[in-house]
């Protein structure tokens, strides 16, 4: 229990009135005997006044070592303080007036105000070489007052005399060791990395973490993150998790560091450093999962054929394979048809009256979404012959130009991560004599592609050759399907091949944006300053005419947000530069109302990118800072000085405004908000609150984005039940923007789980809107969702027990939502296939585990709700836990722990692909 300053000064101050009478024997005893001490602190013998001042040490430091109030030593030494102050100022320099301030300076602690620094201005002059744990766990909370004497040194810095300067740090820093030392033997290691944080010297850390601290202490250090002012001390804090990982021999550990800190060349030390082979399997399926693009060389695996089969790994290869294992062992191989999914039988009177085309455009993304990964289906891979009459070629056909489209890509969702057998599907519409049946196919390439590389690049070979061609149609299938299958790769070739199309004056504007998007795709975070200059440049090359008529031109903002994306204040580089080239080469006019609109549209966006999946607070609220007093202790002067400091507005100051037209940059801004704060728990929770509030005070145009938001902060997580209460209610609302942004929203936070409440919701609402066909189609596509890959996929971007979040998934989760801020010009017009972009983001949420020959190896495990592991001391990692066999699905906050003792896991988190290793300590009665 931590001491109670405000109070105990208080008892002090009352301590010298107390009459002998209400004392005890005991206690008048000690009280007398307490008094000889402090007059015999000031004898002039000094064998006298040395012996004075042990004895008085000791008995402090006895009472203080627990204390949880002013222990009686210290209340009856009160009334002394000043004295004891004065006879200090009187000595000469010696190890007695040294022994003297550290008593003083324990006092002190007591007598004066929380947050003045004359404690610590006497613990400085006393003996440095002291323990100050000695004195106690309370006293050692010198911690808040180390920091706010360092920071208003800082402030009076040109004020004070280099020489004094270094002088006060040395002896500063000497404490500071201290604490520090005291904290990480206790089991306080926050405090402990608090205080180094604060005075700027995290690097000490490595110097007092061993065997028994290094865990908390690193799981502290990863948390923490999230709420560092700047990407450089975020980065500087992972760096130091990274180094005692890595020294402590925690490798899988040290790679996640490193994958979170985007430094592939800790990537490769890691790899070139450790020599087991199986634990670089386990490295390769980390970097598989995340997405990295990243090539093995000799001297990181020596062998060729074992270089080769990890590189297989990295390629992401055995995905399909493991993926439909999965799908067998839980017996989920029968494809379903969209009817399956609607449920219409348990409807009253329920009857689509909508046209057909729409009505099949609908079935076909159900059909994809739900036979996701699985290689057939109910409607596109049915045989010719089949008596059904319901062959590929006869589905494909019940669709309509643009439906045709996404009919043919669906192909590449059924056959998603399969690329053999899906490409073989795809070829035969490459030949076909209508261009919207050849754009679909492309598109299929691309999505079959999806998260997998391959030696041959296949892809490429294809896509490549019809990128310039005629038809729109076809450019727009190749460019994105480049953008699906290449995501994060930072491909060379493609930058030659993509960047000229972005200043090709006869492009129609929808294949300007698709090559922005794709572009921004396969860049995404790189901060690639040529790519941004070319997208800069196109978006000036619009008219005021482009911006009226053309809503694809929203996309080219976000195509350079995605170059940005998570980076910080790297954005500032692009905010530089589309000024210097806006001046000289925009073409529409700034000060006109389109012109002023989509400029501060393209900041927002920008903005809300760059900062996404940071958790940076501050991006988000409107921060105001006061007046600040500072009180610096300098020998035995006080200086004090104040200053101003200046406002800044964020996303949510976007949103707090009302204008009286509708403000394109709004929708960007609410969904920042959501895109920043889905980063940590409090965050989301605290993002929510902020969006219930915009929904009930903000304008209609912010109200139509709040569902959007809410629906990515929860994204295949129906767990929070208040959003989606709030969903359900917005579903119904009398603005059908509204009510769409909610019913894709339900879809999102139910995708992949099979939810029943929502699946009953959304069936409700398929008869609740049974004559409004663009409704409709958004509740089929929500079913679609929440029954995606038959409950065995996720949309959740993150993974690693929620540490890691590859930036390509969230880019084609953002590209969906802002392609949702217009629907009536993009899912509900001809640009409905931009819902394909969401295959970046699927994953199984599966745990399988394998022996070390990469064979399905089936052994009991613990699944239960997951608690916060990131906390000090020895906490629980699972809850109310269930006991099955894997390979199991882990459903939204659930962990899985091993339930057996004859293997040991080579990741310390059981998601994905994990290998185990036999225990050669185990024993068959172990268990």
């Amino acid at each position: 229990m931590a001491l109670d300053r405000n109070r105990t000064a208080g008892d002090a101050s009352g301590s010298g009135t107390t009459k002998n009478k209400d004392l005890s024997n005991e206690d008048l005893a000690l009280k007398r005997q307490l008094e000889l001490y402090v007059e015999g602190i000031q004898d002039s013998d000094p064998e006298l006044q040395k012996a004075a001042l042990e004895s008085l040490r000791e008995e402090i430091r006895a009472a203080t070592s627990s204390m949880t109030s002013v222990p009686k030593p210290v209340k009856f030494l009160c009334p002394h303080y000043e004295t004891l102050q004065e006879y200090f100022a009187t000595m000469d320099e010696s190890d007695a007036k040294k022994c003297l301030a550290d008593i003083i300076s324990v006092l002190a602690f007591i007598m004066t105000p929380e947050g003045e620094v004359v404690s610590l201005s006497y613990k400085m002059l006393g003996n440095s070489d002291d323990d100050i744990g000695s004195w106690g766990h309370a006293y050692v909370s010198l911690s808040p007052i180390v920091c706010r004497f360092l920071l208003n040194l800082n402030f009076v810095g040109d004020l004070v005399p280099l020489q004094q300067q270094t002088s006060l740090l040395d002896d500063l820093m000497k404490v500071v060791e201290q604490v520090v030392a005291f904290h990480m033997q206790h089991n306080a290691e926050h405090e402990a990395v608090d205080l180094l944080i604060e005075v700027e010297s995290i690097d000490m850390l490595l110097d007092h973490v061993d065997k028994t601290n290094f865990k908390r202490t690193c799981l502290y250090l990863t948390s923490l993150t999230k709420y560092l002012p700047t990407s450089d001390a975020a980065y500087t804090v992972l760096d130091i998790a990274y180094m005692i990982y890595s020294d402590f021999e925690e490798y899988q550990n040290a790679l996640q560091i490193a994958l979170l800190m985007d430094e592939v060349e800790n990537v490769s030390l890691l790899f070139i450093s450790h020599k087991d082979l199986q634990q670089k399997k386990q490295f390769c399926y980390l970097l598989a999962r995340h997405g990295v693009e990243f090539v093995l060389d000799p001297d990181m695996v020596e062998d060729d054929d074992d270089r080769e089969l990890l590189q297989d790994i990295i390629n992401n290869s055995r995905l399909s394979e493991g993926y439909l294992t999965l799908a067998r062992d839980i017996e989920v191989m029968e494809p379903k048809s969209p009817e399956d999914i609607y449920k219409a039988h348990l409807l009253d009177g329920a009857g689509a009256s909508v046209d057909s085309a729409r009505k099949n455009l609908a079935a076909t993304f159900v059909n994809a979404f739900v036979n996701a990964g699985f290689g057939q289906d109910k409607l596109m891979t049915v045989p010719s012959d089949s008596t059904s009459g319901g062959s590929s070629g006869n589905w494909l056909f019940k669709n309509e130009e643009h439906g045709k489209i996404s009919a043919a890509a669906s192909l590449g969702m059924i056959f998603l991560w399969d690329i053999d057998n899906g490409f073989a599907q795809l070829d035969k519409y490459c030949h076909s004599n209508d261009d919207h049946v050849i754009a679909g196919a492309l598109l299929g390439f691309g999505i079959v592609n999806t998260n997998i590389r391959h030696e041959c690049n296949p892809a490429m070979g294809i896509l490549c050759e019809f990128i310039n061609d005629k038809d729109p149609s076809i450019r727009i299938g190749a460019i994105m399907g480049l953008g699906i299958a290449y995501a994060g790769s930072q491909n060379d070739l493609l930058r030659g091949k993509l960047s000229p199309i972005l200043s090709d004056a006869l492009a129609p504007i929808d294949v300007i944006a698709f090559t922005a998007i794709s572009l921004g795709l396969v860049y995404v975070g790189s901060c690639d300053e040529a790519i941004a200059e070319a997208i800069i440049l196109a978006k000036m090359n619009l008219t005021e005419l482009d911006l009226g008529e053309e809503p694809l031109t929203r996309l080219l903002p976000l195509g350079l947000g995605l170059l940005y994306l998570g980076k910080q204040e790297s954005m500032h580089v692009a905010e530089e530069m589309s000024k210097t080239i806006g001046q000289k080469c925009r073409k529409y006019s700034d000060m006109s109302l389109l012109g002023f609109s989509y400029r501060k549209y393209s900041e927002t966006t920008l903005l809300s990118c760059a900062y996404a999946g940071t958790g940076n607070v501050r991006k988000v609220q409107f921060n105001f800072c006061g007046e600040l007093f500072a009180v610096i202790f300098l020998g035995l002067q006080l200086l004090t000085f104040f200053f101003h400091a200046m406002q800044v507005k964020a996303l949510l100051g976007h949103c707090s405004k009302h204008f009286n037209r509708d403000e394109m940059h709004q929708g960007p801004a609410v969904l920042g908000i959501a895109m920043v704060a889905m980063a940590e728990e409090l965050g989301l929770k605290m993002a929510i609150r902020s969006l219930k509030h915009l929904l009930q005070y903000g304008e209609q145009n912010i109200r139509r984005v709040v569902p959007l938001a809410l629906g990515l902060l929860c994204i295949s997580n129906p767990n929070e039940v208040d959003v989606m209460d709030t969903l359900s209610r917005l579903s119904r609302d009398s603005e059908s923007e509204v009510a769409m942004a909610a019913v894709m929203s339900l879809g999102l936070i139910g995708a992949g789980t099979n939810n029943a409440r929502i699946a009953a919701m959304l069936r409700n609402l398929s008869s609740y809107y049974d004559k409004d066909s663009n409704l409709l189609f958004c509740v089929r596509i929500a079913q679609g969702l929440v029954y995606m890959g038959k409950g065995l996929l996720t949309l959740n971007p993150y993974h690693s027990d929620g540490t890691l979040l590859p930036p390509p998934a969230l880019a084609g989760l953002i590209t969906v939502l802002f392609a949702c801020l217009d629907m009536e010009a993009t899912i509900l017009g001809q640009y409905h296939y931009v819902l394909y972009f969401l295959a970046l983001a699927m994953q199984p949420r599966m745990l399988m585990t394998v022996d070390e020959n990469l064979k399905p190896l089936s052994v009991p495990v613990r699944v239960g709700q997951a608690v916060d592991g990131r906390q000090a001391g020895r906490p629980k990692t699972t809850t109310r836990s269930q006991t099955h066999s894997t390979p199991v699905l882990l459903s939204a906050g659930e962990k899985a722990e091993l339930a057996t003792e004859k293997y040991i896991p080579l990741s310390p988190i059981l998601e994905g692909f994990v290998i185990l290793k036999d225990n050669p300590d185990y024993r068959e009665d172990a268990d």
